[in-house]
């Protein structure tokens, strides 16, 4: 597994859309994404957790590789 980079909120939201995926809603500072029947809940804070990023990828079904790809879309 790569090396995840350290991401904000709005950051792995932006790569998120990229995928495909589009906020459904959004309650205090965390924001719902959903792609189909998958969905992952993104938390909009300065700086994510790189395990907290873990478990929103594998919520969401994308796998690093994809996801820092499209980071850098």
């Amino acid at each position: 597994m790569p090396r995840l980079p350290v991401v904000s909120g709005a950051e792995a939201v932006r790569a998120l859309g990229h995928l495909g995926f589009v906020v459904a809603r959004q309650r205090g500072s965390h924001m719902v994404m959903r792609r189909g029947s998958m969905g992952c809940v993104v938390p909009n804070h300065r700086e994510l957790k790189v395990g907290t990023l873990v478990g929103l990828l594998k919520q969401a079904g994308v796998s690093p590789d994809e996801f820092i790809e499209a980071l850098h879309a």
